[in-house]
């Protein structure tokens, strides 16, 4: 009898392991994970120490980052060239690559070009690893496999931090070399999945064009939200640990340490509980934990306690494996990669423009920075309640209950 699995196959499967598209994703998650953890650990030390950056420069350069996710509503038209599981492993490489050259241009311009490289390759990679899991995936088994995916990336993320203390710490070599190391490695991996795992098969025929549905407005508008409040914690929250308690790579690199450990050991268990308590219940709980970070951000005076609230911060963010598993409850099979493109474009429109503006904010009153985050938590929070205890087609919202 032929599995599940091997009905995805274009061609038989060699072994059994890669018969699983499943195993694919958690490598490709791995990769994407490891490389992009050494390149966020080591970015504001890294700008501080040999760019002089301040709130200003480091608000510009992650807008920069943001502007190819933006753009990630592109990604529609590029599957009309190349097929999903091709276009997913060269976004990941191109992504290896920006990191890898990052460290030969230790310049404000430099910097800016290396980073926009890098986002490229990572903002397409999620868009459609986000695409291809949802396609992949059953239901039922959705919030288990994206809870041990976080755990995937965790533990990728800790080897990351891990090569930092043996390159940087132990052997002492340079910035340029932990980026072209890391970003070598990545790359070399990348090459293995493309030659090791065959092509597979999609469930549905994917649209190719731009998709807005009225019915997945809550979906859309629980993105905006989340792209806005996740830049206040990329941009600074981590920038807050550097400037205003000194945090050295070090420190920082320990930090993210505790917070990739703590997801490894409970990301799984958070997916299966998200099966168990619903979606509306777990974004709730989300967004009103998020609302008493950010106050917190606003008003801490020590280290200690700034670390403590990063890592409840980075914690409460595997709970939003529920809005991936509310849109998938609700999606039509063949909207999927298309409202993928588009909802990242979403998520990013408030990104490319929040950090130059807080950066600027920062620079005179970093609290109201938080302040501001605290507001987006509140709106996200609103919209919670206005997710249905069992979502499906239909039946996307409590109020209205249908918008075709």
């Amino acid at each position: 009898m032929t599995s599940p699995a091997a009905q995805l196959l274009d061609v038989s499967p060699t072994t059994k392991y890669q018969a699983n598209p499943l195993h694919l994703l958690l490598w490709m998650t791995f990769v994407m994970s490891m490389v992009f953890a050494v390149w966020q650990a080591l970015l504001n030390n890294f700008v501080i120490e040999r760019a002089a950056f301040t709130g200003a420069e480091i608000g510009i350069l992650q807008s920069l980052r943001e502007v190819p996710g933006f753009l990630a509503f592109t990604a529609v038209f590029v599957l009309l060239l190349i097929r999903e599981q091709a276009f997913a492993l060269l976004s990941l490489a191109l992504l290896c690559i920006g990191v890898a050259i990052t460290g030969f241009f230790p310049q404000v311009i430099g910097l800016y070009l290396t980073t926009i490289l890098m986002s490229v390759g990572f903002h397409y990679f999620e868009t459609i690893n986000q695409s291809l899991t949802l396609q992949w995936v059953d239901k039922a088994e959705a919030p288990g496999f994206m809870g041990k995916a976080l755990a995937w990336r965790s533990a990728a993320a800790l080897i990351g931090y891990g090569s930092i203390w043996v390159i940087m710490t132990w052997l002492k070599l340079d910035y340029v070399w932990m980026y072209a190391i890391i970003g070598l490695l990545g790359l070399s991996m990348v090459l293995m999945m493309s030659i090791y795992f065959p092509r597979f098969k999609i469930h549905a025929t994917q649209h190719k064009h731009l998709l807005l549905r009225k019915r997945y407005w809550l979906y859309y508008l629980l993105t905006f939200f989340s792209g806005a409040r996740r830049q206040i914690f990329m941009v600074f929250a981590g920038f807050m640990m550097v400037e205003k308690f000194g945090y050295s790579v070090t420190e920082i690199t320990a930090l993210f340490h505790i917070n990739y450990v703590i997801n490894l050991l409970f990301a799984p268990a958070i997916g299966r509980l998200i099966g168990r308590i619903g979606e509306r219940n777990a974004l709730i709980f989300e967004y009103l934990g998020l609302i008493i970070i950010f106050i917190s951000y606003a008003y801490v005076e020590n280290a200690q306690v700034a670390a403590g609230l990063y890592v409840i911060d980075h914690l409460l963010f595997a709970m939003a494996i529920a809005m991936k598993t509310y849109f998938q409850k609700i999606a039509d099979k063949q909207d999927i990669a298309s409202t993928m493109s588009v909802s990242f474009t979403i998520n990013h429109i408030a990104a490319v423009v929040i950090p130059v503006l807080l950066g600027m904010l920062w620079l005179s009153s970093p609290k109201y920075v938080f302040f501001i985050g605290t507001g987006f938590a509140v709106c996200s929070l609103l919209l919670a309640f206005n997710v249905p205890r069992t979502p499906k087609p239909g039946q996307e919202t409590y109020w209205p209950k249908t918008l075709k």
